[in-house]
């Protein structure tokens, strides 16, 4: 009995430890990104945020106001999930590097698209000039479980080396979309 007991509390000192772990690498990642920024810039994001909250707060918007426009882009976000059928899980965003004009950010995306799951990774570099902004995406990985449906690797490995984020997402919409026809056709006849 008493190494049964040990044993729970030797698993639970294991969790702990792994916890303390995953929380020291956020925590080391924050405080990595943090220092991409100078001090200059966290003083003028902080004094221009403080500018947009004093606006607010003069009356620019009211939290009814807010709460509607909240209430909105929720209907707008849920329209486009039932629409697309995507759902976003998770996402994580970590500055790889930055300097005056260039900053490059590693992504990760994972959710489903229907019965399909699916995960992202990739790299995008935006270059900055005076007049406008430019984005690239780079190191695309792609990863779907697709189950039995192996023809949509070869998909996923054409966009994953061609970078193009916007045919991935409708090609794998319209794609789990007739899947998903498929299997309620076969249920229909079982």
């Amino acid at each position: 009995m008493d190494n049964n007991i040990c044993q729970v509390y030797e698993d639970e000192i294991q969790l702990l430890e792994g916890e303390i772990k995953l929380l020291t690498e956020k925590y080391e990642d924050i405080q990595q990104e943090s220092t991409f920024f100078s001090d200059e810039e966290i003083l003028m994001s902080i004094n221009s945020l403080q500018k947009e909250f004093q606006g607010e707060s003069k009356g620019n918007e009211s939290p009814s106001d807010l709460k509607a426009r909240l209430g909105s882009l929720e209907t707008d976000l849920s329209f486009l999930m039932k629409f697309t059928g995507i759902q976003f899980r998770s996402h994580s965003k970590k500055t790889v590097e930055k300097t005056g004009n260039r900053t490059v950010q590693k992504h990760r995306l994972s959710g489903n698209c229907h019965s399909l799951f699916f995960q992202l990774e990739f790299q995008l570099l935006e270059m900055r000039n005076k007049e406008s902004v430019s984005a690239v995406i780079t190191d695309l990985n792609i990863v779907v479980e697709s189950g039995e449906n192996s023809d949509v690797s070869k998909f996923v490995s054409s966009a994953g080396e061609h970078g193009n984020l916007l045919t991935f997402f409708r090609s794998l919409s319209s794609y789990a979309e007739w899947c998903e026809h498929r299997r309620c056709t076969f249920l229909h006849f079982k």
